[in-house]
């Protein structure tokens, strides 16, 4: 208290001065030599240790909630919640030293899908005698189990700083049925039934990721990552999102307001039916080098901006059949040569908030050469972009979404320039991402190329590819146009709901019209609706079910193309997932 103030309306008198009576006792120590905004704990396992000792015969089920090794939900062993004891180690690990964890990963992914699509007849074997159309009978069902599973094995606390060295391991087992109503759809072979288990294991992860160094006290770093190991290129996985084999240079500065990549991948070939990484394959003679640099709060507060050069080398010159015996390079499109090309992706991506407004936006050019037009046999250069912007705004439990999307389509197939966008491996969140039926099917186009996708699985873009995961990037294709609008709804911390409605155009259809030899075929794709709902019983991600349903009302220039004798006005797709995690 300080003479001469009080309390308004308080009449008290003051304490006692503090007086010291102990002449030459040492003083306490000054304001100044106490922390001012923190206490630093010495490392985190000595806390979690302190709060679950190893024995506590008062409080046993403190003990056994704190150190049981199956449940995910508290402090665990096999979580890297404590470090790995050195002295009774297992003999056959390879470390030394302290400060050693081992993080554990078990994941579940159940998924039942009945689905319709349009589905070419087989000329050989037909289901159904008598049927002349091109397209069937578009019904199918897909069930599939993926058991992924690994580890990783780190040095160092990761509180504050990045791991000093880690090794990561991760394997993943699919196992799928799929049952359609036409021959010819599962395997080139028409004497083959409609309908397939097949079951794979595939290399996801297994790197090493190596600090070499920290450049300021905040713990601003340099780390280089080799191996098979996760990579995309921007916020919603426009361009790139893969799991491939490479080297990676990675860090950040300022506090970590910039973040910067360097990475080299070669790219690994692909199981057919699981889309897993299949090591035993020679790798794909298909390179792809990344620059980009990420700026937090730029130019507006609350918005990271990212600036990214992407540069892909193909030279894949020698035929590929699948594991089901259809081509899938070259695709089987114009004159059938082998291809090589080289492109250069230019990019701008934004991705944070403008006040209450929640922003995404992606911008790519496309520049490079093919060696091999496919309509000309020619050379060619390739000249192609693509804008996407995600718009969305949270009023109470609601999130209202507004989503565009442009990709350049090839208009004018026999000159020298391709200018329809591909990406190199897309795997699209945007517009309702796999809910939408547009995103999560894939849409054959027969009739102009057989084996050929008029849009792949988990994708966006008109890219006329043979596959996503085992074919080449395709600068002759239509192109894409999507206005969509949807809202989430968090109905409560455990149950969302989600709606969303596009509206899908080809950019130009000149490219279609040559393949189909048809004069004209209108640019009006259709309407996709669809709605999820997801529940999560814990409020946690570690056990979630969704269940989904989508329809796509075709509009004149899909039926142009898929128009079909059952007089099938529209198609449907209907998810169930169920995914348990460790």
């Amino acid at each position: 208290m300080i003479d001469g103030r009080r309390r308004p309306g308080v009449q008290q008198s003051l304490p006692d001065r503090v007086t010291q009576d102990n002449e030459g006792a040492v003083r306490p120590p000054s304001l100044e030599a106490f922390p001012t905004d923190q206490i630093p704990v010495p490392d985190r396992w000595r806390l979690v240790k302190t709060l679950c000792p190893l024995k506590n015969s008062l409080f046993p089920n403190v003990e056994a909630t704190c150190h049981s090794p199956f449940d995910p939900y508290h402090q665990n062993f096999l979580k890297g919640d404590r470090p790995i004891d050195i002295a009774s180690k297992p003999k056959w690990l390879p470390i030394k030293g302290d400060d050693w964890f081992l993080a554990l990963t078990g994941i579940s992914d159940t998924i039942i899908e009945p689905r319709t699509f349009p589905t070419p007849v087989s000329r050989q074997v037909n289901a159904r005698p008598g049927s002349t159309d091109v397209f069937g009978k578009g019904e199918s069902v897909v069930a599939a189990q993926t058991f992924i599973v690994g580890g990783s094995l780190i040095k160092g606390s990761t509180v504050f700083m990045p791991p000093i060295i880690e090794y990561r391991l991760i394997l993943a087992y699919n196992m799928s049925y799929v049952d359609v109503n036409e021959r010819r759809v599962l395997d080139v072979r028409p004497g083959r039934k409609s309908h397939r288990f097949d079951d794979f294991l595939g290399l996801q992860e297994a790197f090493i990721d190596y600090h070499l160094r920290n450049t300021s006290d905040r713990f601003d770093f340099d780390s280089v990552r080799v191996g098979v190991q996760p990579f995309q290129a921007d916020f919603r996985g426009f361009l790139f999102n893969d799991n491939q084999l490479g080297i990676r240079f990675f860090g950040n500065r300022d506090n970590n307001r910039f973040q910067y990549n360097l990475a080299a991948f070669w790219r690994m070939e692909k199981d057919t039916n699981s889309g897993l990484n299949d090591p035993t394959q020679r790798l794909r003679d298909d390179y792809v080098f990344f620059a980009n640099l990420y700026r937090q709060d730029f130019p507006l507060a609350g918005l990271t901006s990212q600036v990214t050069a992407v540069v892909n080398v193909n030279r894949e010159d020698r035929t590929k059949l699948d594991d089901n015996g259809f081509p899938v390079r070259p695709a089987l499109l114009g004159d059938l040569r082998p291809r090589h090309y080289d492109v250069s992706y230019l990019g701008y991506n934004a991705d944070g908030r403008i006040g209450r407004m929640n922003l995404t936006a992606s911008v790519y050019g496309a520049l490079g050469e093919d060696r091999n037009n496919f309509f000309t046999g020619r050379p060619a250069k390739i000249r192609a972009y693509f804008a996407a912007a995600e718009a969305s705004y949270d009023v109470n439990f609601l999130r209202f979404r507004v989503s565009g999307l442009y990709a350049s389509g090839d208009k004018k197939p026999f000159n020298d320039t391709e200018a329809g966008f591909d990406a190199i491996f897309e795997n699209p969140v945007f517009a309702g991402a796999d809910t939408s039926y547009n995103i999560r099917q894939t849409i054959p186009f027969a009739g102009g190329g057989r084996v050929i996708a008029l849009t792949g699985r988990n994708g966006l873009l008109n890219s006329l590819r043979s596959s996503k995961e085992q074919g080449q990037s395709n600068f002759n294709n239509p192109g894409t146009v999507l206005l969509g609008a949807g809202v989430d709804a968090d109905v409560t911390a455990r149950f969302r709901i989600s709606g969303n409605l596009n509206k899908l155009w080809f950019a130009h259809t000149q490219v279609l019209q040559r393949l189909r030899n048809e004069g004209s075929i209108p640019k009006d794709f259709g309407w996709d609706y669809s709605v999820a709902t997801i529940y999560r019983p814990s409020a946690i991600q570690n056990v979630v079910f969704r269940l989904s349903a989508a329809v796509l009302q075709p509009s004149k220039g899909f039926r142009d193309l898929f128009d079909n004798d059952q007089g099938q006005k529209r198609y449907y797709s209907v998810l169930f997932n169920t995914i348990l995690s460790f």
